[in-house]
Parts: C-alpha cells; sequence; structure tokens
C-alpha cells in the first residue's frame, strides 16, 4: 500500500498570502500544497512562481500541483501555463476539460476538446510535465459516462483527472465514479458538502471518505489528498479538518 499525501489547494485561502498560507500548512501538519494561478501564481508571473516554489520547499513542503484555470480549447497559449508551472516546480497542471457540460457539447464538440487536449499534452510532456482534468460539472467530466468518454477519446501517459465528489450524487454513485478514474487519477480534492452545497466539518463526512480512502489504497501510486472548501475559507477550520485527514490516514 502506498502513502497519502495530506495538503491544500491555496484557493481554499484566497485571501491569505502565500507566506499565511505556507505556515498554515506546516502548523497544520500538512505536507503538499496546489498553488491556484487565479490569485497566487499568475500564469506568465515567472518570478513569483519561482519565489512561491522555493517558499514552499524551503518549509519541508512539496509543490502538489499548478492549479491553473485553463480551459482546454481556449485560445489562451498553453505554453505560458506550462512554463509558469515550471518555475514553480509543479509536477502537474490541473486545467478544465472545456467551458461548458457534456448535455450541450455536441461530438464535434467533443472531438475537437479532445484533439485540443491532446495538443496542450505536447506541449506538457516536452516541459516534463503531466496535465490533470477538473472533475467538475459545467465541463466535459461532469458525469461518470462523460468523464469515461474524454479520458478514452485522450488516451494519453501525460494526461491524468483529479477527483472529487460530486454534489448531489449518492455514495454509490461516488465510489463508482472513483474507481472508475482510478487507472487515470493524479490527486484528489477532500472537501464535505451537504445536497445543497453548504461547506460542513469534514469529520461529518467520515463515513463516506472511509470508503473512499479504501478505494483509493488500491492505486500504486501515492495519492495526494488536498483540502478544499473549508467552512468560512476560515484558517481555523483547515486547521480541523486538516486534523481530521491526519486522523484518518496515519
Amino acid at each position: 500500500m502506498r502513502p497519502f499525501i495530506p495538503g491544500l489547494l491555496s484557493i481554499t485561502l484566497r485571501q491569505a498570502s502565500p507566506e499565511e498560507i505556507i505556515s498554515l500548512a506546516v502548523e497544520a501538519g500538512l505536507s503538499a500544497i496546489e498553488w491556484g494561478g487565479d490569485i497566487h501564481v499568475p500564469a506568465g508571473d515567472w518570478e513569483m512562481a519561482q519565489r512561491v516554489g522555493f517558499l514552499t520547499r524551503a518549509s519541508g513542503l512539496t509543490v502538489a500541483a499548478y492549479g491553473s484555470y485553463y480551459r482546454i480549447g481556449s485560445d489562451e497559449p498553453f505554453e505560458k501555463i506550462a512554463e509558469t508551472a515550471v518555475a514553480l516546480g509543479a509536477p502537474v497542471v490541473r486545467v478544465w476539460a472545456g467551458n461548458q457540460g457534456s448535455a450541450t457539447t455536441d461530438a464535434a464538440g467533443r472531438t475537437r476538446l479532445a484533439q485540443a487536449a491532446l495538443h496542450i499534452a505536447e506541449i506538457a510532456r516536452r516541459h516534463d510535465l503531466l496535465v490533470a482534468y477538473e472533475y467538475h460539472g459545467g465541463t466535459l467530466t461532469d458525469t461518470r459516462e462523460s468523464t469515461r468518454d474524454f479520458l478514452v477519446a485522450t488516451e494519453s501517459p501525460t494526461l491524468r483527472t483529479l477527483w472529487q465528489p460530486a454534489v448531489g450524487w449518492s455514495q454509490a454513485e461516488h465510489e463508482a465514479s472513483l474507481r472508475e478514474v482510478l487507472p487515470r487519477l493524479n490527486h484528489v480534492h477532500v472537501f464535505h458538502w451537504l445536497e445543497d452545497g453548504a461547506r460542513r466539518p469534514l469529520a461529518e463526512g467520515e463515513n463516506a471518505w472511509r470508503k473512499f480512502l479504501d478505494i483509493l489504497q488500491e492505486r500504486n501510486e501515492s495519492t495526494p489528498l488536498l483540502l478544499e472548501f473549508v467552512e468560512n475559507n476560515d484558517p481555523a477550520h483547515v486547521r480541523r479538518d486538516a486534523k481530521t485527514l491526519l486522523s484518518w490516514i496515519q
């Protein structure tokens, strides 16, 4: 069994500085950070990326990923995203699988996005990076079936996916979806929401998450488990949920 790697998404605390986020992660006993490209490490800001990457590693943490907001098929140059990830020292770039849901994307649109995904995968490969799809509504990873089809259409050692619980799905659907992406999984975003999207303490989701962790133990790779969406974006709740997560995996 490979170990889990507990960590945090920087976007959980958009209001905090990189130094504050790093300090909190260390204090909470976490090991890794996925740095977001919307505020903390903007694409194209090489100096900031290098600085944040250096501070992360100097504190004994690892950079789990670069959380870009790049949408496959957009006109934005992916080269800039990849170069920022390299400057940060991130092994993988998180991207969004298009800008609309599977129900409103026709076959031609899916083909176009698959070709675009393979194109950015080649750019990532040249930079020794991986690319991972956000597992999210409003994109081609919004259902189990669409995610499965898109992963098949973009078969590549460079292209992987993330996973997180989807709002409104049953426990059985969550478990099935996680098992389906396991061969291509890169890392997991960890949180506990109610069906209406209300954020709750992670401890309240223990029954569900224990089952997810059992499934993840079947992987032959270490799995980053990165906290996201804590109540009120409160640092105190990051500490609380980190304590819960660590109690489950240690």
